[in-house]
């Protein structure tokens, strides 16, 4: 990476590295670093670090002070509240908006199959590489130094607006909350349609088709369409979309019937 590029991300951080060999292993993905050790075959030493421990470490550091900063921060809690509020806040849905917003994905070292590919606007790519920069923040500053970040950049953020907005607690399961309003609605339960599997085996890509009949259970009224790196998380994301869009309907609905309501009058 260029001076001025780790400068800027310093500053979008807010945190100056003492080793900067970590923070670009934490923006190395495998497609770069495997390409670079292609081109030095010939000698069989020659291996360029990934992020993909940095991100394993990065995952755990982020569970630990999440979970403690919600065990002082919410006492009356039960462990289920506590369980489901974590959940959202390291979730793939919460983190992609932390990663974006630190624009993470400029300073991401690709292969150039997966710089063709849209490697970084990819949602996977970014959680994980945001994992792996709080991974080098606690390696090269420590704990204090980690959690800061954290609270700072996923946690307090969130928590401020979920409590501008009622602090009420954030649906994770949308799968089960999608089966819960067809249910209402008298309406066929989703299908789940795995629809494209990529990738390696250790680091799969899947996309998933929640897709909603109608009344007369015929014809797909509606389809969310998502990608994940497992199955779960894209069923999770394609049953939002489809709440979404039932959500958007009813609304729809509502005032068709007050605007014929009103005409009749």
């Amino acid at each position: 990476m260029k001076e001025r590029e780790i400068t800027a991300l310093e500053q979008a951080l807010g945190y100056h590295f003492r080793r900067r060999a970590v923070i670009e292993q934490a923006l190395t993905h495998s497609s770069q670093a495997r390409e670079q050790e292609a081109q030095h075959a010939g000698d069989s030493k020659y291996k360029v670090s990934d992020n993909e421990q940095l991100e394993f470490l990065g995952d755990t550091v982020l569970a630990l002070v999440t979970s403690e900063e919600l065990y002082h921060r919410f006492p009356h809690f039960r462990e289920g509240e506590l369980s489901k509020l974590r959940a959202h806040l390291v979730s793939e849905r919460h983190l992609i908006r932390v990663a974006q917003r630190l624009e993470l994905g400029h300073y991401l070292r690709l292969g150039r199959g997966e710089e063709k590919s849209g490697g970084r606007s990819k949602t996977a790519l970014l959680v994980d590489a945001l994992e792996a920069v709080l991974a080098a923040i606690y390696l090269d500053g420590g704990l204090e130094v980690a959690r800061e970040f954290v609270l700072r950049n996923v946690v307090a953020p969130e928590l401020e607006r979920m409590e501008r907005e009622g602090g009420m607690m954030p649906v994770t399961d949308f799968k089960s909350a999608l089966q819960e309003a067809v249910q209402g609605l008298g309406l066929p339960q989703p299908n789940y349609v795995l629809v494209e599997e990529t990738g390696p085996e250790h680091r799969k890509t899947f996309t998933v088709e929640a897709r909603l009949q109608g009344r007369s259970g015929r014809e797909v009224e509606f389809v969310g369409r998502a990608q994940g790196s497992t199955k779960k998380t894209a069923e999770q994301d394609a049953a939002r979309q489809l709440l979404t869009a039932l959500a958007s309907q009813s609304k729809a609905e509502t005032k068709t019937a007050a605007r014929a309501s009103h005409e009749v009058k």
